[in-house]
């Protein structure tokens, strides 16, 4: 009798340890799921899709000249593994203006010759006209620089960099103020913050 007794005391203390060390894994892989979901990175902006409509945001000047705010927007283009139409079309969308109270930073209409990627740099071939349009000022020069290279490089995070050229040649600048003989990289401190 005292050893069934000492099996059952044994058994149940086996079961304990079993519900205990369940108990621990459960929890631990809990608080571990808690934790990734915690500490994973913001997501990034939306990435085009294969086909559709591709939520966008645009980078358009603040109407009291404080810096940039973005215009959400969807636009219809197929993006594949060449992003370079996707760009295109979204540079034909701030070309557009915006939608809301806010300032065009580009021409309107403005022509985009074509679009290049090379690693991590966009080349945008931009038109004469827009360059002719563009109003006078290095602010206005600045405004529609880095309007341009902050719009790709937010909606395409792979973008690091963009090279401009006017009708398939290097430029100086667009109105001799910024000088563009190297690829420039977004500057996100232009966006208006809030307050």
């Amino acid at each position: 009798m005292k050893k069934t007794e000492k099996k059952r005391h044994l058994d149940t203390r086996t079961l304990l340890l079993l519900a205990f060390v369940a108990a621990a894994i459960i929890l631990g892989s809990m608080m571990l799921h808690k934790y990734l979901a915690r500490h994973q990175a913001p997501p990034a902006p939306v990435q085009p899709k294969p086909a559709g409509a591709v939520t966008v945001s645009l980078f358009f000047a603040a109407t009291d000249g404080s810096g940039f705010v973005r215009e959400t927007r969807e636009i219809e283009q197929a993006c594949n593994t060449d992003i370079s139409p996707c760009i295109r079309a979204l540079l034909e969308e701030l070309a557009n203006g915006p939608l809301g109270d806010l300032t065009p930073t580009i021409p309107q209409n403005s022509a985009f010759r074509s679009v290049q990627i090379q690693g991590d740099t966009a080349i945008i071939d931009l038109g004469p006209e827009l360059v002719e349009r563009l109003p006078k000022g290095s602010s206005a020069e600045m405004t529609a620089v880095y309007s341009i290279i902050n719009t790709i490089a937010f909606n395409f995070p792979a973008i690091k960099r963009v090279q401009f050229l006017v009708d398939g040649q290097n430029v100086p600048t667009l109105d001799g103020h910024l000088d563009l003989r190297k690829p420039l990289e977004p500057d996100f401190q232009l966006e208006k913050t809030e307050g």
